[in-house]
């Protein structure tokens, strides 16, 4: 076995320092203190409030943020003008504040050094750190050129970076939230109906008849004004289907539950197609004027009877019929949902194609009570010289993927191991992260840590000590949203809005943020010129008074909303064009055919679990965000742990009782790091089990994240690559559940 150059090194107190002193941090913990203290200080006097939008979530809900007397963060409200959460905030966005307080924040600037033979960090001067990251940059592009220096980024940090790399003359950027999460969904839909899905998604779930969700957990993902309309949309008895293998939150106020086996959701969008156009259930008009290739759609789906795919998915046919026509009586006011996480079983794209083209037979692209035709302020960038052309980057590294139309986070990773991927070609050489714990979200660990061993300097900026800050050079501890501006919210939506997020408290410790991180690196540089404003209020204030508001006037209001330009739905019988090739809804795919790929979806089985094995599924929990928040004192406290989902069947087979602690192990041998307790219940199918993602973390510096439940990407170490864009499919890894420590006779 050979030894990695670049060493694991766990975070001391040396970049922590001690616990926060100030009195909201300590009442954080013990029984109601803070919330009996908050009480007090309500009674005793006034708030003094502040317009910011969340980072918890991609939903960005804003939000008013409370400081007391002595400028600390008490409380965080919903902003009740806001269109992404009307005023109420989930449990994460009210539990921002949590990542304020958090004693185990990174707090100074960290560099990589040995002493005594031992790779360490040591304490480093902001002057210091940036000076060695400049100094890199400045090497990589004299040596390689630009376009060898990488930017791995998520949220608002990676957007402030990726205007640095762009103006330095790199294009080698990508985000796990494309081929890691919902990449799929916009190939799918854009090759379909010729638009992205976007975010947030535009879904009339509260004017809907019908909603189905296939794999999509509304209400575990909290992704807010769904939330809501959803609830809404029950309370108008609007029918709700869920298809999950599991029985989920969203499954447990449907009417209709499909426990479908997994992998297998192609054949039952195929059979519900199959109904609808031989009961002739479609939208006829819809589809006279706005599709392309029915004919050849209804050969296609002629053989996918509900009772061929009863056999592939064990739902039963005559459940697949009753679903269908409740589809179709509810149309054109019905929404098959894209989902969010779409990245499952390598033919992705193909699924979301398959969704797409099921609400196009429905007619509800366009119409109320389907999807809406979102809108979005006219926002101008702030002025800056055009970005140097690279002459490689993101595209080249992909370009065996035809549609991708992000970097693929996966690709970049293995081009910076020499030898592998198109890394003759396009080689990396050094990296920047930024708010992305790469370690726990990227798949197939082993390759990822060879390519961090490869590369000759990696920076990490975040604003907690994640496993990622140990294996940086240099580590820059980021400010957490409340402690900064960043660019104004401007999302596409029913009603364009422009959202505020201002600095609700000055940055604690030695901790900057990523606006002022870009810009001192770009000065380095001697890129001045693109960072033309001395703080980013100057940004923010010409962008306001482009669009006829002000910086004063958003701290008043947080949340400003604009008159649409154009229609939210489509007229009955309107000329319309469609942003594909045809101009029209593409049931059957003419480019799709001359790339060699099928034209129209198909069902192709997938591996199942080997004897004595499950599949492995995951989700989220209404308390966490990818494993950002596991550490957050008031969201740990809501949830600290996972649990692992076992069917009964299936704990009898072995053995197992509730709350019995167990360890898991993969198809390819890889041992879980810690163990789990089990949950036996008939919401899950006896073929699978199930946990929440985020957990398993193994920096002891994250003080209530440490060893708590079982990381899922660990156990992911076999991925299905979706050809079409990339995307890596994470749902075929299988485990069998150990009830004895693998590691009991070693040392960890």
């Amino acid at each position: 076995m050979t030894t990695s150059r670049r060493k694991f090194i766990k975070i001391s107190a040396l970049g922590l320092g001690g616990v926060a002193a100030s009195t909201s941090a300590l009442k954080m913990f013990g029984a109601n203190t803070y919330l009996e203290g908050l009480v007090k200080q309500n009674i005793a006097g006034e708030f003094n409030k502040t317009a910011t939008y969340c980072e918890v979530c991609f939903w960005k809900c804003a939000a008013w943020a409370y400081t007391d007397n002595d400028g600390e963060i008490i409380k965080i409200k919903g902003n009740e003008t806001d269109p992404h959460c009307h005023g109420r905030l989930c449990p994460r966005g009210t539990g921002g504040v949590g990542m304020y307080n958090d004693e185990d924040r990174l707090k100074t600037p960290l560099i990589r050094t040995t002493v005594d033979g031992k790779q360490t960090f040591r304490k480093a001067t902001w002057e210091e750190a940036l000076d060695l990251i400049a100094s890199k940059m400045k090497d990589v592009k004299s040596k390689y050129g630009a376009e060898s220096f990488a930017l791995l980024k998520h949220g608002s940090p990676g957007s402030h970076l990726e205007h640095l790399f762009k103006a330095y003359g790199s294009d080698t950027i990508a985000e796990p939230a494309y081929a890691q999460c919902r990449g799929p969904r916009e190939t799918g839909f854009a090759l379909t109906l010729g638009s992205w899905i976007g975010s947030p998604e535009p879904t009339d779930i509260r004017d809907t008849k019908c909603l189905v969700l296939i794999g999509s957990h509304i209400g575990e993902n909290m992704h807010n004004s769904q939330v809501q309309e959803m609830s809404d949309a029950i309370d108008n008895n609007a029918t709700i289907i869920t298809v999950d293998p599991r029985l989920s939150t969203a499954a447990s106020k449907s009417q209709h539950w499909l426990a479908i086996k997994p992998a297998t959701d192609i054949a039952l969008l195929l059979a519900w197609m199959n109904v609808i156009i031989e009961e002739k259930l479609y939208d006829e008009a819809y589809i006279e004027k706005y599709g392309y290739g029915f004919k050849e759609l209804k050969a296609h789906v002629k053989e996918f009877t509900p009772e061929w795919a009863y056999g592939i998915t064990t739902i039963k046919p005559e459940q697949i019929r009753e679903t269908a026509r409740l589809m179709a009586a509810a149309a054109p006011s019905v929404i098959i949902h894209p989902g969010r996480h779409v990245v499952w079983y390598g033919d992705d794209s193909q699924r979301e194609r398959a969704i797409a083209m099921l609400n196009g037979l429905l007619g509800s692209w366009g119409k109320r009570g389907g999807f809406y035709f979102k809108e979005k302020v006219s926002l101008p960038k702030f002025p800056h010289p055009a970005y140097p052309k690279p002459k490689w980057g993101w595209e080249e590294i992909g370009e065996k993927y035809p549609y991708a139309e992000m970097g693929i986070t996966s690709e970049l990773i293995k081009a910076s191991i020499p030898g592998e991927g198109e890394n003759e070609k396009y080689p990396i050489k050094a990296w920047i992260i930024a708010g992305t714990n790469l370690i726990n979200t990227i798949p197939e660990r082993d390759v990822i840590l060879k390519a961090m061993d490869a590369v000759d300097f990696i920076a990490v900026v975040d604003t907690m000590p994640m496993e990622i800050t140990g294996y940086a050079d240099v580590v820059l501890p980021e400010c957490t949203y409340l402690e900064r501006y960043d660019g104004i919210r401007n999302a596409a939506k029913r009603e364009p809005s422009l959202a505020l997020r201002y600095p609700v408290a000055k940055p604690k410790y030695d901790s900057k943020a990523a606006w002022w991180i870009s810009k001192q690196l770009g000065e380095r540089l001697g890129l001045q010129e693109y960072f033309n404003y001395n703080d980013y209020e100057d940004v923010i204030k010409w962008q306001l008074e482009q669009v006829g508001s002000s910086l004063e006037e958003m701290k008043r209001l947080g949340v400003k909303k604009f008159e649409r330009k154009t229609p939210l739905y489509m007229e009955d019988g309107e000329d319309f064009e469609f942003a594909t090739n045809s101009g029209k809804i593409e049931f059957y795919s003419d480019e799709l055919a001359s790339k060699g790929f099928d034209p129209m979806p198909v069902y192709k089985q997938h591996p199942e679990p080997p004897q004595g094995f499950y599949r492995l599924i995951y989700g989220r929990s209404p308390m966490h965000t990818f494993s950002r928040t596991i550490n957050n004192p008031n969201l740990s406290a809501l949830k600290d742990t996972n649990k692992l989902w076992v069917n009964p069947k299936v704990a009898r087979m072995l053995g197992l009782k509730n709350d019995q602690t167990v360890w898991l192990q993969n198809q390819d041998g890889v041992d879980s790091t810690f163990s789990i307790k089990v949950r036996v219940t008939e919401r899950i199918r006896w073929d699978s089990v199930y946990m929440y993602h985020g957990f398993g973390h193994n920096n002891k510096k994250l003080s209530r994240a440490f060893g708590k439940g079982i990381s899922d990407t660990r156990m992911i170490t076999k991925v299905a690559v979706d050809p079409l864009m990339g995307g890596t499919g994470l749902r075929g890894n299988f485990v069998k559940i150990l009830t004895e420590d693998p590691y009991k006779n070693s040392k960890v």
